[in-house]
């Protein structure tokens, strides 16, 4: 991710993600500031984003969260501060972290304060966050082909793995982590000598498999399941995927680049737009 990715060179695309399928935009939100992570709350039936305001990997202070209603109103547009630059987001015990590029923030979600700052020795650039069914937190780290597990206050490598290829969504589905990778061999313009695709990781073990037909297509950010579909945008491109197992990966919408960390309420995907600073749902059939 940089700010001013329309100026790049765009990542390729792999021949294999060639079909359309529009799906319909429900409500646009404005005025955040480089919206990374839309997170949908659904004890409190809203939207947590994530606003960088600055360098993705410059601890500037200037990093916040806004509250969006569920049908893309303003609730409060700085939330909790205290942050650099709060990227991808997860929900667990009634607490909210954010990754934010080499520390997890936790929040918690009921008084919306700022309670700790969680330690990842080792980390780089720490990216989306996701939380199993048992409570534990993961969170990717895009430039050190790691994902790491939190348990409470408490970080640790989870895996480690070339395979991984700049892992940045990541998405806990049952008894496994799907993984948005980015792809392998950055440049400094943050496009690829090989472009990323899906995969994903055995929980009890650890084990990294890529997802059949959904292999090296696309420089991949945001991931999430609904049912057996995989959804995931490729940031560079502004473009919003569509996977089923066993088939080639589907175009099912294109905004201008910048498509960051999707969410979904299981009936619909809010995508957040870095460049245009702006937060769009989207109505999946």
């Amino acid at each position: 991710m940089q700010r001013l990715i329309a100026s790049t060179v765009l990542a390729a695309i792999g021949a294999a993600a060639i079909s359309v399928a529009q799906a319909e935009e429900l409500w646009r939100a404005a005025g955040f500031e480089q919206p990374e992570s839309a997170l949908v709350d659904t004890a409190h039936n809203r939207i947590v984003v994530s606003n960088i305001v600055g360098n993705p990997g410059e601890a500037d202070g200037n990093g916040y969260l806004s509250l969006l209603s569920m049908d893309g109103k303003v609730v409060t547009r700085h939330w909790v501060g205290g942050m650099d630059a709060p990227k991808g987001m997860a929900i667990a015990g009634g607490k909210l972290y954010a990754a934010d590029i080499t520390k997890v923030r936790v929040v918690d979600l009921a008084s919306g304060r700022l309670v700790s700052t969680i330690e990842v020795p080792g980390a780089v650039f720490l990216n989306d966050m996701t939380a199993d069914s048992a409570g534990k937190v993961y969170v990717s780290d895009m430039l050190a082909d790691t994902i790491y597990r939190i348990d409470g206050d408490k970080s640790e490598p989870f895996v480690k793995d070339a395979l991984l290829a700049s892992p940045n969504g990541v998405f806990a589905d049952g008894g496994r982590l799907i993984v948005a990778s980015w792809g392998k061999g950055i440049k400094p313009d943050f496009s690829t000598a090989e472009p990323g695709g899906l995969m994903s990781v055995d929980l009890s073990s650890r084990k990294v498999t890529p997802l059949p037909g959904a292999q090296n297509f696309a420089d991949l950010d945001g991931v999430v399941a609904i049912g057996d579909t995989i959804y995931a945008t490729a940031y560079m491109t502004g473009t919003l995927y569509r996977y089923e197992p066993g088939a080639a990966p589907q175009t099912v919408a294109t905004f201008k680049p910048g498509s960051a960390d999707i969410g979904t309420d299981g009936k619909r995907i809010f995508v957040p737009l870095m460049g245009e600073g702006g937060i769009v749902a989207l109505k999946i059939d």
